[in-house]
């Protein structure tokens, strides 16, 4: 399901000044590429076919325990063979046979995720004022399709496979602060926006970044875990539009 493009209220907003910045680093998926509904569409009917009952909520909690724990157990590990990992976890709590036709179709499915209806838009918008960088835990190739979608836009670009590491390691801010560095933006004029309360808001507020947390309505991944009841961002918004309209003015 996406998100229409509505200038919705803000949630605990407080006034975020433009002027303050020359850079938006962001989470992608999550906050601009809409992952979790396909995700959960292929375990539910997979489940639902191998004759398991479990509810879609269910199956978010343990496949976001599954990645977690996965690209903490080995952070070079490509996207795709978390996927694929991330599949056979699930199978396992569930009691099922790993059905390899099906996970690889998993795991093949990044190029398929859409993106936001608002995410181009506000990504356009921004671009025009600020540099854009993306702080991703996707692999070169798969970021790739994703990057296509968004129409190419970001100046900076670290992946997990740049990093050699998954958010909520810091390596990936530390590298894309580094890149802005060199074209003279300093990380105090850096703001930084993301989905995940664990991988990009509490890292965020530990290097002392300003955070702006996009809270989808109806989406869960990186919600839990991994310090983030301990987050805290300066603004929260349910939509990249909700949040671009506030903070350049509509």
């Amino acid at each position: 399901m996406s998100t229409p493009m509505t200038h919705s209220a803000p949630q605990d907003a407080v006034p975020l000044d433009p002027e303050r910045y020359d850079a938006v680093t962001f989470d992608v998926y999550g906050t601009l590429i809409d992952w979790e509904p396909t995700i959960l569409d292929d375990l539910a009917d997979w489940t639902a076919k191998a004759g398991a009952s479990c509810g879609r909520a269910d199956l978010l909690d343990m496949f976001d325990r599954a990645r977690a724990h996965y690209q903490q157990l080995a952070p070079a590990r490509s996207y795709p063979d978390v996927l694929r990992a991330a599949f056979a976890y699930v199978a396992n709590d569930l009691g099922l046979a790993v059905d390899v036709e099906v996970r690889e179709r998993f795991a093949a499915s990044v190029p398929s995720w859409p993106a936001y209806d608002d995410s181009v838009a506000a990504l356009r918008r921004l671009k025009e004022r600020f540099r854009l960088g993306a702080l991703t835990n996707m692999d070169n190739a798969s970021f790739a399709a994703s990057h296509a979608r968004l129409e190419d836009c970001f100046d900076v670009v670290v992946t997990a496979e740049r990093a050699g590491a998954y958010k909520p390691s810091l390596r990936h801010f530390v590298l894309g602060l580094t890149d802005l560095a060199a074209m003279g933006i300093p990380p105090g004029r850096v703001l930084h926006v993301g989905q995940s309360l664990r991988a990009d808001v509490r890292p965020g507020n530990l290097l002392g970044l300003d955070t702006v947390f996009i809270n989808r309505p109806g989406r869960g991944l990186g919600h839990k875990g991994f310090g983030a009841e301990l987050a805290v961002p300066a603004a929260t918004y349910s939509t990249m539009a909700a949040f671009v309209a506030d903070f350049l003015g509509v």
